[in-house]
């Protein structure tokens, strides 16, 4: 599981650069890397990007952090999960310096990254939809890399610290509730609930507002501190399987709705009910596969194997199209920076080479001389002989970007296809208790 913070660097941006380039934090910078820059230059690439956007804002940079649990991956890989992070966020569009730290008890990343793009020297816009995205994304990553995943409204904002503090236990506040979050579904009503808590170790402290204290802890919770889902009677209503009432202005929260599904669910179970409840339910997805089956003309087993066959394969297909164009995409902004970068440092290099005394000359004018070896040399290892038009190379971006943008389209267009068809498949199976081994000669 991963925790992501972020935030705008608005000064000492090199201080912020050798912060997290700290060799005794990055195993001697083995666990530094970076894209679109050289890390031992990022601040002053950086700012000749800057020095070239017409609205850069008062940021330099961003700073984003992901943080994962002790234990539960490597540096090497905390440090690819990152790559794919920033490379997947900043879209091949921003220079970037990632680093891991192993030096405190939980890997961590550290990724710096231009407050403007490389092709249009546009501002990065930092809010609470891109954080979002950078939350969701960090989140496939994990899982993808079968790490654990933050559950969706959880830990919300939470800094590591407190992340931390919770997960080993020092949250008190934390215990109780899923200490209460277990003994609901077993309740029969509130005085059960009661002897469930004493069970599980808690003392308690009734009155106007009943209290819990676990062994060692120094004062009672109150119930209602830890939310509008714990006061005395939202647990009644929960133990009874009914939503909390939040009035007519503000209805459950999806979370609270899925816990009291579950809690039902659990009681269901255990009820004569459920038997009928289940084969209803069952009925019901019958009914739907067979309406799909019949929309889509499909008539036997075979066909809708070839069917998912054939979108899943245009779905790897479009998917490696995509890629393959966000790669051409990459490549073209960094040679775009590296080209503008070389044009404009090139009259410095020239006059370095006039120069009587090039020491001193290049005392005065380092940081450009820098820049320009540094453009000079990807240039040529890009296998570029002969330096493009860069109006002509930004214009083939904007239309390659927009050949992207229509793919994207595509891709998720073929992607819910193959998940339609993935679940009507699932209730096939499910229906005619279909294995993969076993002879598939039942009509639809």
């Amino acid at each position: 599981m991963a925790i992501t913070k972020i935030h705008p660097i608005k000064v000492n941006l090199k201080a912020a650069l050798d912060y997290i380039e700290n060799p005794d934090k990055t195993d001697d910078k083995m666990l530094v890397s970076s894209f679109g820059c050289s890390y031992e230059t990022a601040d002053i690439e950086f700012q000749m990007l800057l020095d070239q956007a017409f609205r850069k804002g008062n940021n330099l940079a961003h700073h984003l952090i992901q943080a994962f649990e002790p234990g539960e991956t490597t540096p090497e890989q905390a440090h690819e999960i990152g790559r794919q992070l920033a490379d997947e966020v900043l879209q091949g569009k921003y220079p970037y310096v990632l680093t891991t730290h192993i030096d405190k008890g939980h890997l961590h990343n550290h990724i710096i990254f231009c407050a403007v793009d490389m092709v249009q020297q546009r501002k990065y816009v930092s809010n609470r939809r891109s954080y979002a995205y950078i939350r969701r994304t960090s989140d496939r990553l994990c899982k993808e890399n079968g790490l654990s995943v933050v559950k969706p409204g959880k830990d919300k904002g939470k800094s590591y610290a407190e992340w931390d503090a919770q997960r080993k236990g020092k949250s008190w506040k934390a215990k109780l509730k899923i200490a209460i979050d277990a003994a609901i579904p077993q309740a029969k009503d509130f005085d059960d609930f009661l002897r469930l808590m004493q069970a599980q170790g808690y003392e308690i402290k009734p009155g106007k507002f009943v209290s819990f204290r676990a062994p060692g802890q120094e004062r009672f919770t109150r119930c209602k501190t830890l939310g509008e889902n714990y006061t005395e009677e939202a647990i009644t209503r929960r133990i009874k399987g009914l939503a909390v009432d939040r009035g007519p202005k503000r209805n459950a929260t999806k979370e609270i709705a899925l816990r009291i599904d579950l809690e039902n669910s659990i009681k269901a179970q255990q009820s004569a009910d459920y038997a009928k409840w289940a084969k209803v339910h069952n009925l019901k997805q019958a009914a739907r596969t067979l309406n799909f089956l019949t929309e889509h003309g499909i008539d036997d087993y075979a066909a809708l194997e070839s069917k998912v066959a054939e979108i899943s394969a245009a779905n790897d297909e479009a998917a490696a199209a995509l890629k393959a164009v966000e790669r051409r995409l990459s490549d073209m902004a960094v040679l775009i920076k590296n080209i503008s970068t070389y044009r404009q440092t090139r009259p410095v290099a020239l006059e370095y080479k006039k120069a009587k005394d090039k020491a001193a000359y290049r005392r005065e004018h380092e940081s450009q001389l820098i820049l320009y070896e540094a453009a000079a040399k990807a240039i040529k290892d890009a296998g570029v002989t002969k330096l493009p038009n860069l109006a002509a190379l930004k214009a083939e971006y904007r239309k390659l970007d927009e050949e992207k943008e229509r793919l994207y389209e595509k891709y998720g267009e073929v992607k819910k296809e193959l998940a339609d068809y993935g679940i009507i498949k699932q209730n096939v199976d499910s229906i005619l208790r279909v294995t993969p081994h076993q002879e598939r000669t039942q009509e639809l």
